[in-house]
């Protein structure tokens, strides 16, 4: 209601073009969708059949609700953690995605350059471009992971491996979830297949994988590994027999199997389950500080940033994965 005073206008504040234009999460979500085309958007925000296990990640985290207590001194809050000996700013990794080109030209190169610049870790997937080799060479001091899908027979893991030692990857981790591809209904309806589909061999390699595997890493390689797609204690256990230094509690985003539960309501059945003797990644739909809050309260390490890594990239690069680590 206005009195009569002059109103005035609103002060203005001119942001740098260095990725300080966005203020919020939802500003990099309206660019990229400005920049898609459909297909590409598709594959970020959609998941398989009726996409219930997206919805379920994210419900699981809305359904968790804070206690806060007052009068305690919070002047020096330090969100930082220690991961593989390194410090990092956050207890947030950069989650494994796919075909990233299609986000933007340097794909894992850019993220990596990005997270190495904040201080987060970023897992890089042995589907996204530009491979195991350049992304090391474009972010030689980053906190780099190696994710793998094999497409192939022992000595084709075992050359991962090796790779992924030579230069440089702090961990390797081997994905176990995705014995088939799933039905991505937003491209079916479409009659679309992604190009990188079409690439794709060695389906059946896995669709083999045992826990035969898993032995085979740990007896001949030292490095650190991680097994992403654990979603009951059962399993869980089995990987704490076979000597797994980091149990990743993934749905893949809702992405594959359907109809499976939110990723914060696994957690805590994992966390009990591995009772410390092991360390804890989790993913779904995490894209605000709140989210990790949650997680990290519930037992977790480290905290997996899947599709607002995309949307991050995909509007503004590599400054865009840095502002969008300095928004959480």
């Amino acid at each position: 209601m206005n009195d009569g005073t002059p109103l005035r206008p609103t002060r203005t504040v001119e942001l740098g073009a260095s990725g300080e234009e966005f203020q919020n999460i939802h500003e990099f979500v309206r660019k990229a969708r400005a920049r898609l085309n459909q297909n590409a958007w598709d594959y970020i925000v959609g998941a398989s059949e009726t996409e219930t296990t997206m919805r379920r990640n994210r419900m699981a985290l809305d359904e968790i609700a804070f206690r806060p207590r007052v009068l305690r001194n919070v002047a020096g809050v330090d969100a930082s953690t220690e991961v593989f000996g390194r410090k990092l700013r956050l207890p947030v990794m950069i989650a494994p995605v796919g075909a990233l080109e299609i986000f933007d030209p340097a794909a894992g190169a850019a993220v990596a350059r990005g997270v190495g610049q904040f201080g987060a870790a970023h897992m890089l997937s042995s589907v996204s471009e530009p491979g195991l080799e350049a992304t090391a060479k474009a972010a030689p001091d980053a906190l780099r992971i190696y994710q793998l899908y094999v497409r192939g027979d022992d000595a084709f893991v075992e050359d991962a491996v090796s790779r992924a030692i030579a230069n440089g990857y702090t961990a390797f981790c081997l994905t176990v979830d995705t014995a088939h591809y799933s039905r991505r209904e937003r491209d079916i309806a479409k009659r679309y297949v992604r190009e990188s589909r079409l690439r794709a061999t060695g389906g059946d390699f896995q669709k083999g994988l045992e826990w035969r595997t898993v032995k085979l890493i740990k007896d001949k390689h030292k490095i650190p590994l991680v097994l992403k797609g654990i979603a009951t204690a059962e399993d869980a256990a089995i990987a704490l027999d076979h000597g797994v230094d980091w149990i990743y509690v993934s749905n893949h985003g809702g992405r594959q199997l359907d109809h499976g539960r939110g990723a914060m309501h696994v957690l805590p059945e994992i966390v009990d389950a591995v009772a410390g003797r092991a360390r804890i990644m989790v993913d779904g739909s995490f894209c605000r500080g709140t989210d990790i809050v949650k997680a990290v309260a519930s037992g977790a390490d480290l905290v997996g940033i899947g599709r607002l890594q995309c949307w991050a990239l995909a509007a503004a690069g590599e400054a865009g994965i840095v502002r969008m680590l300095e928004l959480l």
